[in-house]
């Protein structure tokens, strides 16, 4: 974990950064739903910037097996601490969620769960099971952890058959092992790899990077490369802020005209779908990309 900085340290954050708060029943409601469930959203655990609007919208990203993290990624707010045991009942909580809020596409997430044989891949595949139950013809995406790239673990999250299959690279490969605790580039690759040839090509995959954590653009190009050679087909590229003094600094703040060129860039290289800017995250308006036939 980074050294804490202080204020003097960090970056004025740019205009074309500032949010304006919505006020909006529907937020209201969307918070009083989740207490009521008790359910945990990467929204308030990773400190996201448009978890108001998200809410706003009646939408949310649920975090299964937990809010405690096995891991400690440099870039990450959520609480790294000894996990509590699986919560039996949270899938079908999920589930309740999800119809109530009358989601069409749902975003599925989770904490790293290295204390599990498994990762934490059965809850995975028991939540996207009750969800499906309770709301048929939903679009399932669940956005997972590396499972360390246990067979098994893969093999039981695609055998629940959800639409996307998304798992973060997050940066590039000089900067993994500062800003991603435990994980490994290739391995990461190599999930998303696996996913999409073990499911026949059924699974659309999807990967997030975070810019301004000082890569250079030949680095990131190589990534999103690298991502296509995995035969990833979804990227959303978003600027990185730092959740609070623990994690990481800004290195830069990245133009939206540059999100753009990365974004046009990516199209090029064969993406199927591209979500490129600086408020962009890996689960925000996830509902914009139309599943279709494979060319």
């Amino acid at each position: 974990m980074p050294d804490a900085i202080t204020h003097q340290q960090r970056k004025r954050i740019p205009e074309w950064l500032r949010l304006k708060l919505p006020s909006s029943s529907a937020f209201t409601r969307t918070r009083s739903l989740l207490e009521e469930l008790d359910l945990h959203t990467v929204c308030e655990s990773a400190k996201c910037p448009n978890h108001w609007e998200c809410w706003s919208k009646g939408t949310a990203t649920f975090m299964i097996a937990g809010d405690r993290c096995t891991r400690a990624c440099g870039f990450c707010s959520v609480n790294t601490a000894k996990p509590l045991p699986l919560k039996g009942e949270e899938p079908e909580r999920v589930a309740e969620a999800t119809f109530r809020m009358r989601l069409g596409h749902v975003v599925i997430t989770s904490v790293a769960r290295d204390d599990l044989a498994d990762g934490g891949a059965g809850h995975f595949c028991a939540t996207i099971e009750a969800v499906r139950r309770r709301n048929p013809g939903i679009v399932i995406e669940v956005l997972v952890p590396d499972f360390l790239d246990k067979n098994d673990s893969l093999r039981r999250v695609l055998d629940a058959k959800p639409e996307i299959f998304n798992h973060n690279l997050e940066t590039v490969r000089r900067l993994t092992p500062t800003v991603r605790s435990r994980a490994l580039y290739d391995r990461s690759l190599t999930v998303l790899r696996k996913a999409k040839e073990r499911s026949g090509g059924a699974v659309y995959t999807k990967s997030g990077l975070m810019l301004g954590l000082g890569e250079t653009e030949a680095e990131l190009l190589e990534a999103m490369a690298d991502l296509r050679l995995a035969k990833c087909d979804i990227l959303t590229l978003g600027q990185y802020l730092q959740p609070s003094l623990c994690q990481l600094p800004v290195a830069k703040y990245v133009m939206p005209a540059k999100f753009d060129e990365f974004g046009a860039k990516a199209r090029e290289m064969g993406f199927r779908h591209v979500a490129s800017g600086p408020m962009v995250r890996s689960s925000y308006h996830a509902d914009e990309f139309q599943l279709r036939p494979e060319a």
